[in-house]
């Protein structure tokens, strides 16, 4: 085969960088407010250009005027209300204050430890469902033909919007009767597709008289057992529609600098959006009914983004105001949930607005026990228990979000609230699903005097035990107090005749017994529940709790003698008495017999405990000292690998940490000290049995070296690593489970080239000596025959010495002079760099030939596809060989059909855009000489 010249591309890495940084754009405060009185701006010019498009030289303006919904509703709708009291001097003072307060609320967003109501919807529709016939109103379009001309006034127009809401209003529906509960759900998931059916035809009226119709039906409460389900089915379709606009309001805002950022103010907004912004306000606030209006405006409250700093802020207690208007203590309720729930995602740090929406709630608790209630709950034929559980999933999702990272103080606070409202038990048992665990335990017999004064007559006192254990087995009560909880809370659970009330209560409690008591106390209540779940087999309905007080007892006990030596363990497990379930209790038994603590697992478990002493260990500036004290420490914990590896790191960070103390100018005296912390390095790696761990423990060593400027004690390190190579086998184990060792090969080696880039030749050893001994390991390691990792690493090589024929390398370490200071860019280097090129360019082209046959051409195009990207990134393409090299590899990748064409195509609009830069003016005729084919 011919051989290939290489010539690498000359670089300026200064001018790159500065390419690829982003553009500063000077951010302009206007004095543009959402609440301001609206200008119409008349055109008086022709209009030109393509349809929809208009241009004007002159256009006259009144700043009297007012917002175009004022002529139709008399001035008397709440947006214009609302605009009346806003001070548009006074928020542009503010606006300094304001932007402050944002940033530090910034630091109150709501977090991976949140959890999002979308974990709670599956459980909501599985646990709320009836048998009962359902109705519902379908939405029916009626095509009135009402054109527009484009001479008509403002006031037709909002006339026209306002007609077309009132249609629905008037009677385009269809009621639907007698559903099913799945008949149901299928006709409000046909309501959700028809939204999106209507936004994408762009008949935005026909999607928001879908949406209203939809939040029409969360006022009725004919079918009340469903009603938690009713409203999440609902709110899917609220959350679309609330999204679907937002999307189109920031698809407006795109301009020549791309998309607006996440954290984009509202002076960044164009005029257009803002209008468009405005005009869903005043739409959605000319619906009649409350409970529509109310929703559909939660479900858009992140568009006053568009609109000012402080919409959102000022929203917020006019719509926890407006749900005062909601008769129904059902239907308010999970009107306070919504707007918690759109208030978390755009607005978390605005904890008074929640804590205001919930005190709300909290002065019409006794609405639930009024007359109205009760004469629909006997209508409906639902007792008062059933209907106090359809809170719990709104309630608790607003405390959620109240307590979510609330200080302690809170929950103190919202304990005294319980007490003046009788303890009940519906709300103390949200409170305790809500706050912080911790909280809780502190206070557990606190909370155990409340539950036993509660009335038991609406919600059973058990399911108050049980969220306090579920408590209780995340967080530890005071010492003092732990025998006397269990005590407190077994009285009321043994009592329990139900037995599935028993379980679910019971199974919880074990962990608190197993996490704080003894083999005696677990004894007694794996008694009590052999009690209680054997008569009338009980037991063959609760597999699941028993299968899981099993995993809770395997968990705490480890001493497989005492567990078996418990009097009642053996007759527990005579319980499971269904074939495949007790089949796999044992077997969850013998997994963690078998994983009990071996020799290996209690040497790791050493290892990590004296690692971390180790890492505590320091003696300030007595550099000295610390190193004896590694050195002491190595021969005592000789046989365990994990403090060995520890300590190679500890020493290399203390040779750093004295290189940052001279600032990299060693006196002799810490010259030394450093030498002494490499031997240290060096000693100990041999000792290690995990080849990574010594191949990358070289490498880092290596480079510590070369940083503190010892040159031949670096290059020992980099030659040990390179001579370390032929020993690394085929698999490794990796956490238990063997794995193939090259992928970890190849990133140590990416890693390896990185640094000697930098790392200067010795002048006793030759020209890129540590190159040549690396290359001459890589061509004599035996490679999977069906890897292609070893030509990805001559790739990588080829970048490398791409890097060092530059005049200037692209990084440095200060006080070591690389081969590019070294050799000042003698053309024999040059050479002997380019020769090492064209026996990897040779070595790569060998390999794609071997890749010919018809089970391997994917491997060959995907190879092809990379290489040519390496020259095209590394290589000077105006060498006409290389430029033909690089065509040759692009029509390889797409020869036999399995190109990536998505990425060939990309490629192709990089090497076009590169092209119009002056120094890649050649670009322009390597892209014409690439052609893209199709697949067939």
């Amino acid at each position: 085969m011919a051989a290939f010249p290489w010539h690498a591309r000359s670089r300026n890495y200064t001018s790159e960088i500065e390419l690829c940084r982003l553009e500063a754009i000077p951010v302009e405060f206007g004095d543009y407010h959402p609440l301001k009185p609206i200008t119409v701006t008349e055109s008086k010019t022709k209009k030109m250009g393509r349809k929809g498009s208009t241009s004007s030289t002159s256009s006259s303006s009144s700043s009297s005027m007012i917002d175009p919904l004022s002529s139709v509703l008399d001035g008397t709708d709440p947006l214009s209300l609302f605009a009346a009291t806003a001070d548009p001097v006074t928020t542009a003072a503010n606006t300094d204050s304001t932007r402050k307060k944002h940033d530090k609320d910034d630091s109150l967003a709501v977090g991976s430890d949140f959890e999002p109501w979308s974990s709670k919807r599956g459980e909501i529709l599985a646990r709320y469902t009836t048998t009962e016939k359902l109705s519902i109103n379908l939405y029916m379009s009626s095509e009135k033909g009402k054109a527009v001309t484009p001479g008509s006034a403002v006031s037709e127009k909002v006339r026209t919007r306002l007609e077309e809401l009132d249609d629905l209003e008037e009677g385009s529906q269809k009621e639907l009767l007698n559903l099913t509960q799945q008949d149901y759900m299928n006709r409000i998931e046909d309501l959700n597709q028809s939204l999106k059916d209507a936004w994408a035809s762009d008949q935005k009226v026909k999607a928001l008289k879908i949406v209203i119709q939809c939040s029409k039906l969360l006022s009725d409460t004919t079918v009340i057992q469903f009603y938690p389900s009713k409203f999440v089915l609902i709110t899917d379709i609220l959350d679309t529609f609330g999204k679907l606009v937002y999307e189109r309001i920031l698809s407006m805002c795109l301009d020549n600098r791309g998309s607006l950022p996440d954290n984009f103010t509202p002076e960044s907004v164009n005029d257009t959006a803002k209008e468009t912004c405005l005009n869903w306000f005043f739409k959605i606030a000319s619906i009649r009914e409350l409970i529509p209006r109310f929703y559909v405006e939660a479900a858009i409250l992140k568009c006053n983004k568009f609109l000012s700093k402080t919409g959102i802020s000022e929203c917020l207690p006019r719509l926890t105001s407006m749900i005062r208007g909601i008769g129904d203590p059902l239907v308010a309720v999970y009107a306070r949930a919504y707007l918690c729930r759109v208030g978390m995602e755009v607005a978390p740090h605005r904890k008074e607005s929640l804590n205001k929406n919930f005190f709300d709630f909290l002065l019409t608790f006794k609405q639930m026990h009024g007359d109205t209630v009760q004469n629909q709950l006997v209508v409906q034929c639902v007792e008062i228990p059933l209907y106090l559980t359809l809170y719990s999933p709104a309630i608790d999702w607003i405390l959620q979000c109240i307590a979510y990272r609330a200080p302690e103080i809170l929950l103190t606070e919202m304990m005294e609230r319980c007490k003046k409202l009788g303890n009940n038990a519906l709300l103390l048992n949200s409170v305790m699903s809500a706050f912080r665990a911790e909280f809780i335990a502190a206070r557990s017999m606190d909370f155990i005097g409340m539950i036993k004064e509660c009335d038991e007559s609406g919600f059973p006192k058990h399911l108050l035990f049980r969220s306090l254990g579920l408590n209780l087995a995340m967080a530890d009560p005071p010492e003092c107090d732990r025998l006397l909880i269990l005590n407190e809370a077994w009285k009321v659970i043994t009592k329990l005749k139900n037995p599935q009330d028993y379980i679910n209560c019971a199974e919880v409690w074990v962990e608190y017994t197993c996490r704080h008591f003894t083999k005696r106390e677990v004894n007694t209540v794996l008694g009590d529940v052999i009690k209680h779940m054997t008569p009338d087999r009980a037991f063959e309905d609760a597999y699941p709790q028993l299968q899981s007080i099993i995993q809770k007892i395997i968990t705490y006990f480890h001493d497989f003698s005492v567990l078996f030596s418990a009097e009642k363990f053996l007759p527990f497990l005579d319980m499971f008495q269904k074939e495949s379930v007790r089949v796999e209790v044992c077997k969850c038994i013998m997994e963690a017999f078998i994983n009990a603590l071996t020799l290996e697992d209690e040497k790791r478990m050493l290892a990590s405990l004296i690692n971390g002493f180790i890492k505590m260990v320091s003696f300030g500036r007595d550099f000295e000292q610390q190193l004896s004290f590694y050195v002491e420490a190595r021969s005592m914990f000789c046989n365990l690998e994990p403090v060995l590896v520890q300590l190679v790191h500890s020493v290399n960070q203390l040779a750093m940490e004295t290189r940052k103390v001279m600032k990299g100018n060693h006196s002799r005296k810490t010259a030394a000290f450093v030498r002494a912390c490499v031997a240290f390095c060096f000693i100990t790696i041999p000792s290690l049995t995990s080849i990574f761990a010594r191949l990358n423990l070289y490498l880092n060593s290596g480079q510590v070296a070369l940083a503190n400027q010892c040159l031949s004690q670096a290059d020992a390190f980099f030659k040990a690593a390179v001579s370390l190579v032929p020993e690394v086998p085929k698999m490794i184990n990796i956490d238990g489970k063997m794995r193939p060792s090259e992928p970890f090969l190849l990133e140590f080696f990416c890693n390896f080239f990185s640094t000697l880039l930098i790392m200067p030749d010795h002048p006793e050893q030759g020209v890129l000596f540590l190159v040549r001994g690396l290359l001459n390991v890589i061509q004599d390691y035996t490679w999977e025959d069906n890897s292609d990792d070893k030509v990805r690493i001559y790739a990588n090589v080829l970048h490398l010495l791409s890097a060092m024929t530059q005049e200037t390398y692209i990084y440095h370490i200060d006080k070591v002079d690389s081969n590019d200071t070294l050799y000042g860019g003698d053309s024999k280097f040059l050479i002997e760099i380019n020769k090492l090129c064209e026996t990897v360019i040779a070595q790569i082209l060998d390999h794609l030939k071997t890749l010919g046959q018809e089970e391997t051409l994917k491997r060959q195009s995907q190879l092809a596809l990379y290489f040519f990207n390496s020259i095209l990134a590394h290589g000077d393409l105006r060498n006409n060989k290389l430029n033909q090299l690089s065509v040759n590899l692009w029509n390889l990748a797409q020869k036999h059909g399995f190109a990536d064409t998505k990425t060939m195509v990309k490629t192709l609009e990089y090497i076009k855009r590169q092209s119009k830069q002056p120094e890649m003016s050649h670009f322009t005729e390597l892209a014409l000489r690439l052609p893209l084919q199709s697949r067939t």
